[in-house]
């Protein structure tokens, strides 16, 4: 399926607008320099809402195993689509149920630190978990206000610096567009 640059790709919208039941899997990564796997290698927590684990192709841009088929672990999880208003900063919640003590562990470290844990959201339709994830850019966001207890993780991810993201979205300088200086 294309997917459309700043959006959703056809598939995802039909998915969203089809009275039928169009298998979608919709998908978290979070990310933080204290998540490391047993050799020392940055990793990142992947999960899934259902009850089987997938494999899916990460877009080619991805701030961690760009490009690569990775594994998102089945999870409870809810979460609300960020909104868009005027005069109001995205903010999308979110509530891990039932983590596992890797997960509980990896963001105890996390919340230890000063860094910022970073949270991207990719939905995926079924037929296309290899061909990559069905929104482009997906939704990055930093999470903040986040609390571990023993069965659940909780937090507040938003677009903190959305006002000073450049428009279009591409800064052309002149190092890629030499003809901007004379």
């Amino acid at each position: 399926s294309s997917v459309v640059r700043g959006g959703m790709s056809e598939a995802l919208a039909e998915a969203y607008a089809s009275e039928t039941s169009v298998p979608m899997f919709d998908t978290l990564e979070l990310r933080h320099p204290a998540f490391t796997d047993d050799d020392g290698q940055p990793t990142a927590i992947r999960v899934v809402i259902g009850y089987e684990p997938i494999e899916a192709r990460l877009e080619d841009d991805a701030p961690l195993d760009a490009g690569k088929v990775v594994k998102f672990v089945a999870a409870a999880f809810r979460f609300n689509l960020p909104g868009f208003e005027a005069g109001s900063v995205p903010t999308m919640n979110i509530t891990l149920d039932n983590v596992s003590r890797i997960v509980t562990g990896h963001l105890e470290q996390a919340i230890a630190q000063t860094a910022r844990i970073e949270v991207t959201y990719r939905p995926y339709v079924e037929g296309g978990l290899l061909l990559g994830p069905e929104m482009d850019p997906p939704y990055t966001m930093t999470l903040t206000n986040v609390h571990a207890a023993v069965f659940q993780v909780t937090g507040t991810a938003t677009l903190s610096d959305v006002h000073n993201w450049p428009f279009p979205g591409r800064r052309y300088t002149p190092k890629e567009f030499p003809g901007l200086v004379r």
